[in-house]
């Protein structure tokens, strides 16, 4: 039930804001990540010890089991709530980890990135958010660096909301497929969400394979936004990193 409310808490607050709510958090001032905690008691895990994003550097060799994505059922929407840009999905796109199915209900953006790998800041992070039947909740990282022309985002950076509380219906429809890579090895951690409610007990793979896009195009997101979105690194404290 705890990790069912969760989800449910989550995904109402990215609605709310969707249609135009004004939410008490942010990434600036007196909203900023490092007063989330003291905002509202909604907000108390943001003090937690499993905290993310974090700086993975010290991991330890495992059988990790491969990855089963099945990405076949179209998106709804893409929305900018004023925090990122965010793509919505029908259902029928999942994967299965932990011999569970986890449903893919959007994914986002962040800039600069929010995890670090060996102490490195990526310009860009993709969310792929993906929650149990019970509410549990797998959130897919992937990295982005300076470089060539992504074609995929092109396609995506063509129909952006450009106005805080828009929201489109995408007109191409491979959109979550598009953006998985030949190689699936990852890094796993236990952690939370790195938004309010900061709830933790979420699953976090994060992938290795990096991939390229064009200093114009992580402008245009970064402009989008105004601001840096991303919140800080958090301490890993007794927690394993498996790769």
């Amino acid at each position: 039930m705890k990790f069912k409310a969760l989800m449910v808490l989550t995904l109402f607050a990215s609605n709310a804001a969707f249609a135009g709510a004004n939410l008490d958090w942010g990434y600036a001032n007196q909203q900023a990540p490092e007063h989330w905690a003291d905002i509202s008691e909604k907000y108390a895990a943001c003090n937690g010890k499993n905290q993310s994003p974090i700086n993975i550097d010290q991991t330890i060799k495992a059988e990790l089991p491969p990855l089963k994505f099945n990405y076949v059922s179209n998106s709804k929407s893409i929305i900018n709530n004023a925090r990122t840009v965010q793509v919505n999905f029908n259902e029928g796109n999942y994967l299965l980890l932990d011999n569970k199915k986890f449903e893919l209900k959007q994914f986002h953006l962040h800039s600069p990135s929010e995890n670090r790998i060996h102490g490195k800041t990526y310009p860009m992070e993709m969310h792929l958010v993906h929650a149990s039947p019970e509410g549990e909740l797998t959130v897919v990282a992937l990295m982005f660096e300076e470089g060539k022309k992504n074609e995929k985002l092109a396609k995506l950076w063509k129909e952006f909301p450009k106005t805080a509380g828009d929201t489109k219906t995408l007109k191409h429809q491979d959109i979550a497929s598009a953006f998985l890579p030949e190689n699936l090895d990852y890094y796993r951690f236990n952690g939370s969400l790195t938004t309010p409610p900061c709830s933790e007990g979420v699953r976090w793979i994060v992938l290795k394979d990096v991939q390229q896009a064009s200093a114009k195009q992580i402008k245009a997101f970064s402009k989008l936004m105004e601001h840096p979105n991303n919140r800080p690194i958090q301490a890993q404290n007794a927690r394993l990193v498996l790769e």
